[in-house]
């Protein structure tokens, strides 16, 4: 019988997307409240691989990420999703509290879904992402979560597997991830737990 162990700690990372770049620094003061301090930020990506969130977010979409310096229990994953959803409706409100009042020619047309915020996080060894949506390739956590594993590290790289968001499989995002591994590893390091099942 195997030998019950205490997971160890990961590095949270959330995937956003949004038309408007202004929108991640809107969720950004949230989202530090909820996992501490930003450790990295990535560049704006083009979010141009697939038009499925055109209808609710808009046509021309961007891609961010942030990593957070602090080391966490990967248990909590499924508490993180349902809180980044609350933060996108928040988000929104915060937004729409700032418009110019109704009937102004300044007023801005916000998508039906401002931000969209992906919440997960890196070991070594995987880039995991949580999910409302269930799939062949995703397993149930709790309270309508669900997880999987979106890119795993092979060797020197990061490797997609059949159900991997194209985006992801594209490779765009590979060295920034990488970035985020490495400071996740030495993070790791430097607390003291054991690299095997980083």
């Amino acid at each position: 019988m195997g030998e019950v162990r205490t997971p160890r700690f990961v590095t949270p990372l959330v995937a956003m997307l949004a038309g408007d770049p202004a929108h991640f620094e809107v969720a950004k003061g949230p989202l530090e409240a909820l996992f501490g301090p930003i450790g990295l930020e990535s560049p704006l990506y083009p979010f141009d691989k697939t038009d499925y969130y055109a209808a609710s977010m808009g046509a021309v979409l961007h891609r961010k990420f942030f990593s957070f310096e602090r080391l966490a229990d990967p248990g909590e994953l499924a508490g993180w999703k349902l809180a980044t959803n609350a933060m996108e409706a928040d988000v929104k409100r915060t937004l729409c509290s700032a418009a110019p009042p109704r009937g102004t020619e300044s007023l801005p047309n916000l998508p039906e879904r401002p931000v969209n915020l992906d919440v997960g996080y890196i070991t070594g060894a995987k880039l995991v992402l949580a999910s409302t949506k269930d799939f062949a390739h995703r397993l149930y956590l709790r309270d309508g979560i669900f997880a999987e594993i979106t890119l795993s590290f092979r060797g020197d790289s990061w490797v997609g597997h059949q159900f991997t968001f194209p985006d992801f499989k594209s490779g765009m995002y590979d060295a920034f991830l990488k970035q985020v591994r490495d400071r996740h590893l030495r993070k790791v390091k430097d607390s003291g737990q054991r690299r095997t099942n980083a």
